[in-house]
């Protein structure tokens, strides 16, 4: 008698365990769930978003058309996040009965408000003063004019000086020399005739009437021969 009551208590306490065992395990049964995400207000995929589960921070993100699949288990919460929507949070339902199940998940746009940010390129008043009194106002195009035409000037010059003793006249045959081989073998030699500083002199020789004849200086310059009359 002792005997068959020791059974029976051994069998109900199996039945008991059995049961909690199928129910664990019907409870940890994994789900998975498949959709998309969209904008609330139109309804427009949104790509890259984190999907992952709040509990053991495992997840995906959403494709470029916002399809994600995903799987948890019953009493779990997915988390949707993105740059710029509020976060969503779903948890599993515990009376799911099915493994797979569809889901749209909408996302509302979030409005973040920066603080004011003001950038200087001074780190204090007193260099931007100290920067701002030594800087240095760049040429204008008449000044940048002047100082080309002052160039050319002091070129030509260069190259046109008379040397006076033994050494300059050395360098100013070098220099010669350098600018005729410069256009050695060239087609078309260079020439003043498309310099446009030379064509600048000109007109200004011609509007001061440097061409102009001085009748004065020719009759100076011419000379008379008279012959001696005949005896």
């Amino acid at each position: 008698m002792y005997l068959n009551r020791v059974k029976f208590y051994i069998t109900i306490i199996l039945i008991l365990l059995m049961n909690y065992c199928f129910a664990q395990k019907e409870q940890n049964k994994l789900i998975e769930f498949a959709g998309i995400v969209v904008t609330a207000d139109s309804l427009k995929p949104i790509p890259f978003v984190h999907i992952y589960i709040e509990e053991t921070k495992m997840g995906t993100i959403s494709n470029i058309n916002g399809l994600f699949s995903i799987v948890g288990e019953k009493g779990q919460t997915i988390v949707f996040s993105f740059v710029g929507y509020k976060p969503v949070y779903y948890k599993i339902p515990d009376t799911l009965e099915h493994t797979f199940y569809n889901l749209i998940q909408p996302m509302i746009t979030d409005t973040i408000y920066l603080d004011k940010t003001v950038i200087y390129p001074w780190p204090s008043r007193d260099k931007f003063k100290e920067a701002f009194i030594n800087t240095v106002p760049p040429d204008d195009d008449l000044e940048r004019a002047r100082k080309n035409l002052a160039l050319m000037e002091w070129k030509d010059k260069e190259l046109n000086y008379v040397a006076r003793d033994g050494q300059s006249s050395y360098n100013q045959m070098i220099r010669q020399m350098t600018y005729q081989n410069y256009s050695a073998g060239q087609l078309v030699k260079p020439n003043n005739l498309l310099n446009p500083f030379a064509w600048a002199e000109f007109i200004k020789a011609w509007q001061e009437g440097q061409f102009k004849r001085n009748p004065s200086k020719e009759n100076e310059n011419k000379q008379y021969y008279y012959n001696e009359p005949l005896h």
